[in-house]
């Protein structure tokens, strides 16, 4: 089931062939991601662990959505799913995705090569590892231009440090030829960000962008994505455990447990009440300004094993509202309102939900 909000942002580029150029634009309706009963699973150790588990979203160009979910929820995972970047030999990924219209799923190696990069990116979690630590970080962005826009290594070099300028590196001529050791974490998360940006994607991913930033720092880099984005018409999907992150930059919330989306709808009416008892407990245990001197609220026990996950709601064992249904089936993702859906049995229908 898809919520996809209006399309925003500029028209994106149509569906390309296997083998025709990436660069390739034709007019189309499709929005910008297209993702349907994707599911993702990984042998581990004669296991398998199932990581996503039937997951469907669009996402138009322009457009943000926040996946919101504990750690092991599978929101970096069905992330990584749209550049493909899981172990080859131990994963299993069905279903559809589809980005700017390449057929992720079906594409060979080859064609995903040229489409990272090109037409989906990345900003990772650590900049730190994701940095080589023996190139410079003109160097890498420079390798990157070259890669996927066939230029000489002077305009390579001349457009690193053009988008070190975009996303406000001072001093961008200098840090050009610095180590990722000898910057802070902001300005290599800015380093990171231009690098994901050096192609011109149509989509930027972002894993837990500002986790390892102080609060200041955060604030300055979810702006500049936020700007970014809207400049550059991007979609941009981001993804984070921070209920702060969700409502500073995103249009549209998926929280997600167990591989599951349990709750998706617009930012604002998330934010006024989620419907989920899951979705209400990461509300409730957030901190908020005027929560001094009051206990701080948890969602008792702990994430399902996803090799072993049970035949009904994942979330039944630590919910306080849970009833013998729950734990029959998986419950469908019904909509509750225009743009909203809830996965749980006591979330009321399209015709009940208040106006």
């Amino acid at each position: 089931m898809s919520t996809a909000g209006p399309p925003q942002g500029a028209q994106h580029r149509s569906a390309q062939r296997e083998g025709t150029p990436v660069s390739a634009v034709i007019a189309n309706a499709e929005p910008l991601v297209v993702v349907r009963d994707l599911h993702v699973a990984f042998d581990v150790d004669g296991r398998t662990v199932h990581a996503v588990n039937g997951v469907d979203f669009d996402l138009q160009a322009g457009e943000t959505l926040c996946i919101l979910g504990e750690s092991g929820s599978g929101k970096s995972v069905t992330m990584r799913s749209l550049m493909r970047i899981h172990p080859p030999r131990r994963t299993r990924m069905t279903g559809q995705v589809r980005v700017d219209g390449h057929d992720i799923v079906a594409a060979s190696e080859a064609r995903m090569n040229a489409i990272r990069g090109a037409v989906v990116s990345m900003v990772f979690q650590e900049p730190m590892t994701a940095l080589d630590p023996v190139f410079t970080v003109g160097q890498q962005i420079a390798e990157a231009v070259r890669q996927h826009d066939g230029v000489g290594p002077r305009a390579a070099r001349l457009r690193a440090l053009e988008l070190l300028e975009r996303v406000q590196v001072p001093s961008a001529a200098r840090r050009l030829d610095a180590y990722p050791h000898e910057l802070s974490g902001g300005l290599r998360q800015r380093a990171m960000i231009a690098m994901a940006l050096s192609c011109r994607p149509r989509l930027l991913l972002a894993d837990e962008p500002t986790t390892a930033l102080d609060a200041t720092v955060q604030i300055q880099v979810l702006l500049l994505l936020r700007e970014l984005q809207r400049e550059l018409g991007m979609g941009l999907l981001i993804v984070t455990h921070d209920l702060g992150v969700a409502a500073e930059v995103a249009d549209r919330v998926a929280v997600m447990y167990a591989g599951r989306f349990v709750e998706q709808g617009p930012v604002a009416d998330f934010m006024a009440g989620p419907q989920h008892p899951y979705a209400r407990g990461l509300m409730g245990a957030t901190v908020h300004d005027d929560s001094r001197g009051q206990p701080l609220a948890t969602i008792p026990g702990a994430p399902p094993a996803l090799h072993a996950l049970p035949p009904g709601c994942a979330f039944a064992p630590r919910c306080p509202l849970v009833q013998e249904r729950c734990l029959a089936a998986v419950p469908a993702l019904r909509p509750i309102a225009p743009g909203r859906a809830v996965r749980c049995v006591l979330a009321p229908t399209l015709e009940t939900a208040p106006c």
